[in-house]
């Protein structure tokens, strides 16, 4: 994504603050960039709140004063075509750039026994009705469907209903990577595994962190 169609972004959803935000995404953006995954908050990892504000962020960040901007650069990186947003390190969110996607879906489809064993009943039959097509949760299936997420056995975006609450469409990796025209490579799970938990710990000795990978609780 190039600068130019980086700043249109920000344009679209700054407004009047287009010039100061366009610049604190583009720092974001680049920063992903050189490090391939960016948490969004985190006391050590490079992460978004840290970026945007120039120190770390104790605490809860909707907090500091500077939580309208780390929240309009979080939705701008959630919103951007080559982002993907997912519970992967640590258990917390995580921005992944698309060079990396095809790991994480070959990881989570894999349905490993990491990913299965403790599920309860309730997730596993939430896994088989999405198997066949997407699901948009409410609250009788949120429980069952952070169970899914936390193992990465599906792709989960959040929306608003036209009530106004908090919901998620659930959806495989395959039909996720093909509405999204990605690459898709073949990988076999314990490649893409090898691969982040080498990114994890690159990371980890670069900035003294203790980033976990959900598979290495």
């Amino acid at each position: 994504m190039s600068h130019a169609n980086g700043e249109q972004i920000c344009r679209i959803v700054w407004g009047e603050h287009t010039i100061q935000m366009a610049d604190a995404f583009q720092k974001v953006f680049g920063e992903l960039k050189r490090h391939s995954v960016l948490l969004q908050t985190d006391a050590r990892l490079p992460n978004v709140c840290a970026l945007v504000v120039g120190a770390p962020v104790p605490g809860s960040w909707w907090a500091h004063p500077k939580s309208h901007a780390i929240f309009k650069v979080n939705s701008a990186l959630a919103d951007h075509p080559d982002v993907l947003v997912v519970k992967l390190i640590s258990g917390k969110l995580t921005y992944v750039e698309r060079a990396l996607w095809p790991y994480v879906a070959a990881i989570g489809g894999a349905r490993e026994a990491w990913q299965v064993k403790n599920l309860s009943q309730g997730a596993r039959e939430l896994l088989k009705n999405l198997d066949r097509a997407p699901v948009e949760t409410d609250r009788q299936l949120a429980k069952a469907a952070s169970e899914l997420e936390k193992t990465l056995l599906v792709y989960s975006e959040q929306f608003h209903t036209s009530a106004g609450s908090h919901a998620r469409r659930l959806d495989t990796w395959d039909r996720w990577l093909r509405r999204k025209g990605a690459t898709t490579l073949k990988l076999r799970p314990d490649q893409a595994r090898d691969t982040l938990e080498q990114l994890v710990a690159s990371l980890n000795q670069e900035f003294n962190g203790n980033g976990r990978l959900p598979w290495r609780p």
